[in-house]
Protein backbone atom coordinates (compact mmCIF):
# COMPACT_ATOMS: atom_id res chain seq x y z
CA UNK A 1 0.00 0.00 0.00
CA UNK A 2 1.47 3.22 -0.67
CA UNK A 3 1.05 6.34 1.44
CA UNK A 4 -2.45 7.69 -0.32
CA UNK A 5 -3.86 4.30 0.06
CA UNK A 6 -2.88 3.92 4.04
CA UNK A 7 -4.29 7.51 4.19
CA UNK A 8 -7.81 6.16 2.63
CA UNK A 9 -7.82 3.02 5.29
CA UNK A 10 -10.95 4.05 7.43
CA UNK A 11 -9.87 4.60 10.85
CA UNK A 12 -13.40 2.98 12.37
CA UNK A 13 -12.06 -0.39 10.29
CA UNK A 14 -8.56 0.29 11.66
CA UNK A 15 -9.71 0.67 15.33
CA UNK A 16 -12.01 -2.06 14.83
CA UNK A 17 -9.23 -4.10 13.63
CA UNK A 18 -7.67 -3.51 17.37
CA UNK A 19 -10.75 -4.57 19.08
CA UNK A 20 -12.16 -1.00 19.77
CA UNK A 21 -16.20 -0.50 18.73
CA UNK A 22 -18.01 2.57 19.40
CA UNK A 23 -19.77 3.46 22.21
CA UNK A 24 -22.79 5.97 20.44
CA UNK A 25 -22.88 7.01 17.29
CA UNK A 26 -24.49 10.39 15.96
CA UNK A 27 -24.73 11.07 12.03
CA UNK A 28 -20.78 11.12 11.11
CA UNK A 29 -19.74 11.20 14.60
CA UNK A 30 -18.55 8.03 16.62
CA UNK A 31 -17.44 8.30 20.03
CA UNK A 32 -15.08 5.72 21.20
CA UNK A 33 -13.40 5.23 24.73
CA UNK A 34 -9.85 6.47 24.35
CA UNK A 35 -7.61 3.65 22.11
CA UNK A 36 -4.66 4.50 24.13
CA UNK A 37 -5.71 5.92 27.75
CA UNK A 38 -7.59 4.49 30.41
CA UNK A 39 -11.22 6.12 30.63
CA UNK A 40 -14.66 5.63 31.29
CA UNK A 41 -16.64 8.44 29.27
CA UNK A 42 -15.95 8.14 25.92
CA UNK A 43 -14.27 11.51 24.53
CA UNK A 44 -12.30 9.80 21.44
CA UNK A 45 -14.02 10.76 18.34
CA UNK A 46 -13.90 9.47 14.68
CA UNK A 47 -15.08 12.00 11.76
CA UNK A 48 -16.30 9.25 9.34
CA UNK A 49 -17.06 11.42 6.31
CA UNK A 50 -13.94 13.29 7.24
CA UNK A 51 -11.95 10.56 8.67
CA UNK A 52 -10.14 12.15 11.16
CA UNK A 53 -9.74 11.79 14.69
CA UNK A 54 -9.98 14.12 17.64
CA UNK A 55 -9.69 13.10 20.95
CA UNK A 56 -11.38 15.97 23.69
CA UNK A 57 -9.71 14.50 26.71
CA UNK A 58 -5.97 15.63 25.46
CA UNK A 59 -6.84 17.30 22.61
CA UNK A 60 -5.06 15.96 20.19
CA UNK A 61 -5.95 14.51 16.55
CA UNK A 62 -5.69 14.50 12.88
CA UNK A 63 -5.48 11.76 10.66
CA UNK A 64 -4.87 7.74 10.42
CA UNK A 65 -1.04 7.93 10.76
CA UNK A 66 -1.17 10.20 14.34
CA UNK A 67 -3.51 8.57 15.69
CA UNK A 68 -0.74 5.77 15.00
CA UNK A 69 1.81 7.95 16.57
CA UNK A 70 -0.31 7.79 19.33
CA UNK A 71 -0.89 4.07 19.84
CA UNK A 72 2.45 3.15 19.81
CA UNK A 73 4.14 6.47 21.03
CA UNK A 74 5.94 6.69 17.76
CA UNK A 75 6.67 10.30 15.79
CA UNK A 76 8.82 8.50 12.69
CA UNK A 77 6.10 7.91 9.54
CA UNK A 78 7.60 5.28 8.24
CA UNK A 79 7.23 2.96 11.53
CA UNK A 80 3.98 4.58 11.48
CA UNK A 81 3.18 3.14 7.86
CA UNK A 82 4.72 -0.13 8.86
CA UNK A 83 2.19 -0.35 11.74
CA UNK A 84 -0.71 0.72 10.36
CA UNK A 85 -0.48 -1.60 7.12
CA UNK A 86 0.41 -5.19 9.88
CA UNK A 87 -2.60 -4.11 12.01
CA UNK A 88 -4.49 -3.82 8.57
CA UNK A 89 -3.77 -6.19 7.41
CA UNK A 90 -5.14 -8.33 9.96
CA UNK A 91 -4.18 -8.33 13.85
CA UNK A 92 -4.88 -11.67 14.90
CA UNK A 93 -8.02 -14.15 14.64
CA UNK A 94 -11.15 -13.81 17.46
CA UNK A 95 -10.76 -16.53 19.67
CA UNK A 96 -14.24 -17.21 21.89
CA UNK A 97 -13.69 -19.48 24.75
CA UNK A 98 -15.44 -19.15 28.59
CA UNK A 99 -13.58 -17.31 31.07
CA UNK A 100 -14.05 -16.67 35.06
CA UNK A 101 -11.29 -14.58 36.60
CA UNK A 102 -10.21 -15.40 39.45
CA UNK A 103 -7.93 -13.68 41.93
CA UNK A 104 -6.46 -15.35 44.66
CA UNK A 105 -8.83 -18.15 44.51
CA UNK A 106 -12.00 -16.34 44.80
CA UNK A 107 -13.96 -14.66 42.24
CA UNK A 108 -12.67 -10.94 41.70
CA UNK A 109 -15.53 -8.01 40.83
CA UNK A 110 -16.12 -9.31 36.93
CA UNK A 111 -17.78 -12.46 39.20
CA UNK A 112 -18.72 -15.20 36.89
CA UNK A 113 -18.95 -13.26 33.42
CA UNK A 114 -17.45 -14.39 30.25
CA UNK A 115 -15.48 -12.73 28.36
CA UNK A 116 -16.33 -12.51 24.53
CA UNK A 117 -14.98 -11.45 21.28
CA UNK A 118 -11.23 -12.01 22.43
CA UNK A 119 -8.50 -10.52 20.29
CA UNK A 120 -4.70 -11.36 20.18
CA UNK A 121 -1.63 -8.36 18.90
CA UNK A 122 1.46 -6.71 19.44
CA UNK A 123 1.45 -5.39 22.61
CA UNK A 124 1.49 -1.00 21.96
CA UNK A 125 -0.65 -0.20 24.11
CA UNK A 126 0.79 2.73 26.20
CA UNK A 127 -1.13 2.23 29.18
CA UNK A 128 0.08 -1.19 29.45
CA UNK A 129 3.46 -0.66 28.76
CA UNK A 130 3.82 2.39 31.22
CA UNK A 131 2.13 -0.17 33.46
CA UNK A 132 4.76 -2.80 33.14
CA UNK A 133 7.58 0.10 33.52
CA UNK A 134 5.98 0.84 36.73
CA UNK A 135 7.10 -2.64 37.93
CA UNK A 136 10.46 -2.10 36.65
CA UNK A 137 10.12 -4.08 32.93
CA UNK A 138 11.16 -1.86 30.36
CA UNK A 139 9.24 -2.59 27.13
CA UNK A 140 12.32 -4.44 24.99
CA UNK A 141 11.97 -7.11 27.74
CA UNK A 142 8.26 -7.73 27.59
CA UNK A 143 7.38 -7.10 23.63
CA UNK A 144 9.09 -10.59 22.65
CA UNK A 145 7.18 -12.51 25.63
CA UNK A 146 4.08 -10.71 25.93
CA UNK A 147 1.13 -9.81 23.46
CA UNK A 148 -1.95 -7.66 24.16
CA UNK A 149 -5.32 -9.01 24.39
CA UNK A 150 -8.55 -7.54 23.77
CA UNK A 151 -12.12 -8.43 24.92
CA UNK A 152 -15.79 -7.86 25.57
CA UNK A 153 -17.21 -8.26 29.46
CA UNK A 154 -20.64 -6.85 29.84
CA UNK A 155 -20.67 -4.99 26.21
CA UNK A 156 -17.43 -2.76 26.68
CA UNK A 157 -14.08 -3.60 25.53
CA UNK A 158 -10.51 -4.04 27.91
CA UNK A 159 -7.61 -4.82 27.22
CA UNK A 160 -4.65 -6.51 29.34
CA UNK A 161 -1.06 -7.82 28.99
CA UNK A 162 -1.19 -11.81 27.88
CA UNK A 163 1.57 -14.28 28.93
CA UNK A 164 1.23 -17.29 26.67
CA UNK A 165 1.17 -21.16 28.08
CA UNK A 166 1.61 -24.17 26.95
CA UNK A 167 -1.90 -25.24 26.55
CA UNK A 168 -2.74 -22.05 24.46
CA UNK A 169 -4.15 -20.48 27.51
CA UNK A 170 -3.15 -16.82 28.88
CA UNK A 171 -2.18 -14.91 32.21
CA UNK A 172 -3.79 -11.42 31.92
CA UNK A 173 -2.33 -8.57 33.58
CA UNK A 174 -3.59 -4.88 33.76
CA UNK A 175 -3.15 -1.82 36.55
CA UNK A 176 -6.91 -2.91 37.66
CA UNK A 177 -7.07 -6.80 36.86
CA UNK A 178 -5.51 -9.82 37.25
CA UNK A 179 -6.80 -13.35 35.73
CA UNK A 180 -6.20 -15.90 33.02
CA UNK A 181 -7.76 -17.06 29.66
CA UNK A 182 -8.38 -20.56 29.93
CA UNK A 183 -6.98 -23.73 29.69
CA UNK A 184 -5.03 -22.64 32.82
CA UNK A 185 -1.48 -24.23 32.60
CA UNK A 186 2.52 -23.78 32.92
CA UNK A 187 4.19 -22.07 30.38
CA UNK A 188 8.25 -23.01 29.44
CA UNK A 189 10.62 -20.83 27.60
CA UNK A 190 13.03 -23.76 26.28
CA UNK A 191 16.49 -23.23 25.01
CA UNK A 192 18.57 -26.34 25.41
CA UNK A 193 19.61 -25.64 28.92
CA UNK A 194 20.10 -28.51 31.73
CA UNK A 195 19.39 -25.45 34.11
CA UNK A 196 15.88 -24.12 34.69
CA UNK A 197 14.72 -21.13 36.31
CA UNK A 198 11.54 -21.69 38.31
CA UNK A 199 8.94 -18.63 38.75
CA UNK A 200 5.46 -18.42 40.16
CA UNK A 201 3.86 -15.87 37.75
CA UNK A 202 5.17 -13.82 34.41
CA UNK A 203 5.89 -10.40 36.06
CA UNK A 204 9.01 -12.42 38.10
CA UNK A 205 10.20 -14.07 34.77
CA UNK A 206 10.21 -10.42 33.74
CA UNK A 207 11.97 -8.88 36.15
CA UNK A 208 14.42 -11.92 36.43
CA UNK A 209 15.46 -10.78 32.64
CA UNK A 210 15.66 -7.09 33.65
CA UNK A 211 18.11 -8.00 36.01
CA UNK A 212 20.14 -10.17 33.75
CA UNK A 213 20.29 -12.99 36.41
CA UNK A 214 20.73 -15.93 33.91
CA UNK A 215 21.83 -16.16 29.95
CA UNK A 216 20.64 -19.32 28.03
CA UNK A 217 18.84 -21.32 30.67
CA UNK A 218 15.52 -22.26 30.60
CA UNK A 219 12.47 -21.33 32.23
CA UNK A 220 9.55 -22.35 33.74
CA UNK A 221 6.38 -20.24 34.99
CA UNK A 222 3.58 -22.00 37.09
CA UNK A 223 1.17 -19.23 36.57
CA UNK A 224 -0.13 -20.71 40.06
CA UNK A 225 1.52 -22.83 42.56
CA UNK A 226 -1.63 -25.10 42.29
CA UNK A 227 0.16 -26.37 38.92
CA UNK A 228 3.26 -27.69 40.75
CA UNK A 229 2.44 -31.19 40.12
CA UNK A 230 1.86 -30.45 36.13
CA UNK A 231 5.62 -29.10 36.19
CA UNK A 232 7.35 -32.03 37.12
CA UNK A 233 7.31 -34.07 34.11
CA UNK A 234 9.11 -31.01 32.51
CA UNK A 235 11.76 -30.66 35.84
CA UNK A 236 12.68 -34.05 35.97
CA UNK A 237 14.89 -33.67 33.07
CA UNK A 238 16.86 -30.68 34.54
CA UNK A 239 20.19 -31.14 36.31
CA UNK A 240 19.64 -27.98 38.60
CA UNK A 241 16.21 -25.88 39.32
CA UNK A 242 16.90 -22.15 40.38
CA UNK A 243 13.88 -21.15 42.26
CA UNK A 244 12.58 -17.90 42.64
CA UNK A 245 9.10 -18.47 44.37
CA UNK A 246 7.74 -15.83 46.92
CA UNK A 247 8.51 -15.24 50.17
CA UNK A 248 5.10 -16.26 51.98
CA UNK A 249 3.85 -19.60 52.81
CA UNK A 250 2.97 -20.84 49.49
CA UNK A 251 6.05 -19.95 48.45
CA UNK A 252 7.65 -21.82 51.16
CA UNK A 253 5.41 -24.74 50.90
CA UNK A 254 6.16 -25.31 47.17
CA UNK A 255 10.16 -24.71 47.97
CA UNK A 256 9.26 -27.83 50.07
CA UNK A 257 7.73 -29.93 47.62
CA UNK A 258 10.31 -29.76 44.98
CA UNK A 259 12.96 -30.33 47.35
CA UNK A 260 11.27 -33.65 48.39
CA UNK A 261 10.98 -34.36 45.20
CA UNK A 262 14.61 -33.08 43.65
CA UNK A 263 16.84 -32.80 46.86
CA UNK A 264 19.94 -31.41 46.23
CA UNK A 265 19.05 -30.34 42.34
CA UNK A 266 16.70 -27.53 44.12
CA UNK A 267 18.28 -23.98 44.66
CA UNK A 268 16.87 -21.76 46.68
CA UNK A 269 17.44 -18.64 45.15
CA UNK A 270 15.05 -16.02 47.44
CA UNK A 271 17.88 -14.82 49.43
CA UNK A 272 18.38 -12.42 46.99
CA UNK A 273 15.17 -10.47 47.76
CA UNK A 274 15.12 -10.97 51.27
CA UNK A 275 13.14 -8.14 52.67
CA UNK A 276 10.60 -8.40 49.68
CA UNK A 277 7.89 -10.55 48.85
CA UNK A 278 8.56 -11.53 45.27
CA UNK A 279 11.14 -10.88 42.68
CA UNK A 280 9.48 -8.22 40.64
CA UNK A 281 9.14 -6.21 44.19
CA UNK A 282 12.51 -6.39 44.73
CA UNK A 283 13.22 -4.65 41.11
CA UNK A 284 11.01 -1.63 41.73
CA UNK A 285 12.70 -1.11 44.90
CA UNK A 286 15.84 -0.95 42.66
CA UNK A 287 14.18 1.51 40.51
CA UNK A 288 15.49 5.64 40.63
CA UNK A 289 12.94 7.78 43.22
CA UNK A 290 11.44 10.72 41.56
Amino acid sequence: MNIEEIRRIPITDFLARLGHEPERQRGDECWYLAPYREERTASFQVNIRKNVWHDFGTGRGGDIFTLAGELTDCRDFKEQADFITRIYGGLAPQRKTVFRPKENGKDNNYGKACLTDIRFGPLYNKVLLRYLEERGICSEVALPKCEEVRYSLHGRRYFAIGFRNLSGGYELRSRLFKGSLSPKDISLIDNGSGICNLFEGFIDYLSWMVLELGCGDDCLVLNSVALLERSFPVLDGYEKINCYLDRDEAGRRTLDALRKRYGNRIEDCSALYKGFKDLNEYLQNRLPQD
